[in-house]
């Protein structure tokens, strides 16, 4: 059994206008004193990487130990970040092991790919994720809320929901219209088998995949191999019957004619047709888990904190979100930013980057050699007691306007430098109106007790399903 810690309410939180408000501590996992075995540690990075980074990590700024002959830094130290991911980034690479296990699905799309290749593929996207370009895409968001909503009420109405696998089909439906102008009703089932088929069959960290050689074949290659050959077509299937279509259920474009638009303003050259389906899943995949994520535990956290949940519904009922346009940065729902940005802040969806020297270094005093690993955890980073004042505590009063920012490079929710998320406008758009649009119909009310705690294989995702009773807001009793 995990060792954890239960949920803990204490008379008041600190920061800004929440502080006449119950502090909650959500249930959370112990870390071990002291550093895990070899074997152990490698069995964590496959069944659950939160339960590897020991308590030291989360106190000292830089942390070294030995794997497999090389040396394994967990950095926390915010210039030692910078010099990582901005200052020399270019030194730094995705391991063998992370390229071997996204490659299959994700193909060479921006996630993955490196140097040059990274370069074209960064340079041509940009325009679509500009404020104006995530502007046009949220009619799309809005009217897939509204249609998840509409779902979850009538499952709600028929007892407690699961709102982790109810997110996940909003946060899909969120994805596919965006991406291209449809819902998800002709391919979300077959979209969802061929993400939950690889996700527990095949993107799970195997010994192999970490320590053989880049080109060296690992058993796990021949599944991944022929899941791409059915994955291939079916994605070619969606795009192909999207662009044969003009049929839209808006006037505004979407994500795929940004896409299919997009040139390099360098060399004018458009994506090929691969390097188009590459991008389409990328997009659909890294957003779309993203998002679920994050819905999922800002409606646990809420749960737990039934004051604060008020506040945040009174915010979203009072707030005019009939143009939803902007509603997340131009100050009508300040109090749900905080909520979803303090939301990422104890459950980051990326909870490791973890990238290999291409060379010597020296970060933070510390030599770092050729073929070293390391890594900067949003995981550990976000919690850790040199950074962050009661770190375990959901408190997002941290976010309000007015309230002191944290250290540059403590909080990295979508990454930093060059290679920082080029989607997340994108994701703060879709969480925010998403968690607005829900608390405003809904009272969310946890219905049993028992714990709910992270685990961490490809993102941060709870342990079990709990079931949760919705109260229509026009049921309440004021």
């Amino acid at each position: 059994m995990p060792t954890f810690s239960d949920a803990i309410e204490t008379p008041a939180q600190t920061t800004g206008r929440l502080a006449d408000l119950p502090r909650v501590v959500p249930p959370h996992r112990v870390p071990p004193e002291r550093e895990l075995p070899i074997p152990a540690y490698l069995r964590s990075i496959r069944d659950n990487s939160l339960t590897g980074f020991p308590r030291r990590a989360f106190e000292e700024l830089v942390t070294r130990r030995g794997l497999l002959g090389r040396s394994s830094f967990v950095l926390s130290d915010p210039e030692a970040i910078r010099r990582v991911l901005v200052e020399n980034q270019a030194n730094y690479a995705r391991t063998t092991g992370t390229t071997r296990i996204l490659r299959p699905i994700l193909g060479d799309g921006l996630l993955i790919s490196e140097g040059s290749a990274w370069r074209h593929q960064r340079r041509t996207l940009a325009p679509a994720f500009t404020p104006r370009a995530i502007d046009g895409l949220v009619p799309h968001i809005a009217a897939a809320v509204e249609k998840g909503l509409d779902d979850i009420a009538a499952e709600a109405a028929a007892g407690p929901v699961d709102l982790f696998t109810s997110f996940y089909r909003l946060a899909l439906e969120i994805a596919g219209r965006a991406m291209f102008s449809v819902g998800m009703d002709a391919h979300g089932t077959d979209l969802r088998a061929f993400i939950a088929e690889y996700a527990e069959r095949m993107g799970r960290p195997h010994l192999l995949d970490i320590v053989m050689p880049p080109g060296w074949p690992v058993p796990l290659d021949w599944s991944r191999s022929r899941f791409r050959r059915r994955w291939i077509p079916f994605l070619d299937r969606i795009i192909a019957a999207r662009q044969a279509s003009d049929r839209h259920d808006t006037g505004s474009g979407d994500l795929l004619d940004l896409l299919a638009t997009a040139r390099n303003p360098d060399t004018g050259a458009a994506f090929t047709p691969k390097a188009l389906r590459d991008q389409v899943a990328t997009m659909i995949l890294a957003g779309h888990e993203t998002t679920a994520g994050t819905l999922f535990w800002a409606a646990y956290l809420l749960a737990l904190a039934p004051d604060l949940q008020e506040r945040v519904a009174a915010e979203a009922r009072g707030a005019d979100l009939a143009d939803p346009t902007g509603c997340q940065s131009d100050g009508r729902l300040p109090l749900t930013r905080a909520v979803i940005d303090e939301t990422l802040r104890l459950y980051p969806a990326a909870f490791v980057v973890v990238r290999r020297a291409l060379g010597p270094d020296t970060v933070a005093g510390h030599a770092v050699k050729r073929n070293d690993v390391v890594m900067v955890s949003p995981w550990v980073l976000h919690r850790h007691r040199s950074l962050w004042s009661d770190p375990e505590a959901f408190d997002p009063g941290r976010f309000l306007p007015g309230a002191p920012p944290p250290p540059r490079f403590a909080y990295l929710p979508f990454g930093a430098g060059p290679r920082v998320c080029i989607g997340a406008q994108f994701a703060l758009s879709e969480a925010v109106l998403s968690l607005a649009r829900l608390l405003a119909r809904f009272r969310i009310v946890l219905d049993s007790r028992e714990p709910v705690l992270p685990q961490a294989v490809v993102t941060t995702q709870p342990d079990r399903h709990p079931l949760f009773r919705l109260i229509p807001r026009d049921e309440v009793s004021p």
